[in-house]
């Protein structure tokens, strides 16, 4: 029977040739993987990014076999691979390899995701509300001041790995990438995963939070403004300037600058070509292979380390203080300003555009079907995601001082 067994089924055997732990570990994620996909094609969860993720963490821990040496591998990919002979030869076997060799580990597609999100981004309403917008964002960066601070002190991580982690608190997917390769190598692959699952949690769990935080008679003052009338030119020399600026003082975090405005400079400069490329093409084709490729480095030997336990917490401690900052932020312009402003538009200060801006809107109509608060909070989150770049490349730029 058990031949059969292994003559019909042959990964079979690698499942139970495996220690205990490992084996429940990938029977673990195969049903995470299940559920995960279920839930983003029920839309509770994000679905552009949990379905193939979904779909790909129940396939690389179904698909094991044995590999040269006896050893136990997948023919997805290979995220550890360094020696160059062995990388031309994984090139030509695991069919992701070159996606996640050429795009992925070197930060490119954090950059592509980063063009589409400029080119979607509407500089319009920040410009109408800088200081409101900006004072947003800088309270919603609340958590990722938290995990650094709990993660270096007290969880015995090193400043690098703290900074890398604590960088989910931004709530903004590229910068994670970025920041973890700079800063924690060797935990990017659980890094990523664990952030995008967690981001993906902000889409099911934020809604809560702004219904605990702020009660149903204030989430219904309307807050609706017409698109401000800046002019084109305006826009298109702010954006320039200020990504001048930026990589002047922040020169490591420059790439993710210049994706950024340079996906913005072309919506303002209304090159519909490019703008098409960069919004719709690119953005798309990047997030499905983000999605996939997070889920195939899901593998159970990679997830065991002990220490994805400590990024586990330190993410959901990041995301949950960012939004209790965002909302804080919130209630203090709604007194600052003589009961004028909606709380819920400080949750569009934590940077996952525009999502956190849409859930500010939601929880808006669902105390008022007439309130609108989407224009504010669009400024709110796109302040956010400047500021997020400028604390990652801040701590890029000084964490081998403290290091």
């Amino acid at each position: 029977m058990q031949e059969l067994l292994l003559n019909l089924f042959p990964g079979i055997g690698t499942f139970f040739s495996q220690t205990a732990d490992i084996a429940i570990a990938r029977i673990v994620l195969i049903i995470l993987g299940f559920l995960l996909a279920y839930l983003g094609f029920q839309r509770t969860l994000e679905p552009l990014i949990m379905v193939p993720m979904g779909i790909g963490m129940m396939a690389v821990n179904a698909g094991m076999l044995f590999l040269a040496d006896n050893g136990i591998g997948t023919m997805f990919l290979n995220a550890l691979v360094s020696d160059p002979t062995e990388l031309m030869t994984v090139l030509q076997v695991d069919f992701l390899q070159p996606i996640y060799t050429f795009t992925f580990s070197n930060g490119l597609i954090a950059c592509l995701i980063f063009m589409g999100i400029g080119a979607q981004s509407e500089i319009s309403f920040l410009l109408a509300r800088p200081w409101k917008s900006i004072f947003i964002a800088i309270f919603a960066e609340l958590g990722t001041f938290v995990a650094l601070i709990v993660g270096y002190q007290f969880f015995g991580l090193s400043a690098g790995q703290a900074a890398a982690v604590a960088s989910i608190g931004g709530a903004d997917g590229p910068m994670v990438l970025f920041t973890s390769l700079q800063l924690a190598p060797e935990y990017f692959v659980p890094i990523s995963i664990i952030a995008y699952l967690y981001l993906s949690l902000t889409y099911g769990g934020y809604p809560y939070l702004i219904k605990l935080f702020v009660p149903q008679k204030y989430r219904g003052i309307d807050m609706y403004v017409e698109v401000p009338e800046v002019s084109g030119k305006v826009k298109f020399i702010f954006i320039i300037v200020v990504c001048t600026i930026l990589c002047l003082l922040l020169p490591v975090a420059a790439p993710l600058f210049l994706s950024f405005f340079i996906g913005m400079a072309v919506k303002e400069a209304n090159i519909l070509p490019y703008g098409k490329l960069l919004e719709e093409t690119l953005e798309y084709l990047s997030v499905f292979f983000l999605g996939l490729l997070l889920g195939c480095l899901c593998d159970a030997e990679t997830l065991l380390d002990p220490v994805v336990l400590k990024i586990l917490v330190l993410g959901i401690l990041a995301l949950l203080f960012s939004a209790i900052g965002g909302l804080l932020s919130g209630w203090i312009l709604y007194f600052a300003t003589k009961k004028q402003f909606n709380p819920v538009v400080g949750i569009a200060g934590v940077s996952c555009v525009p999502t956190t801006a849409k859930l500010a809107q939601h929880a808006a109509m669902d105390a008022d079907p007439l309130c609108m608060v989407m224009g504010v909070a669009m400024g709110a989150n796109v302040s956010g995601v400047i500021t997020s770049a400028i604390i990652a490349g801040t701590f890029v730029a000084t964490i081998g001082f403290v290091g």
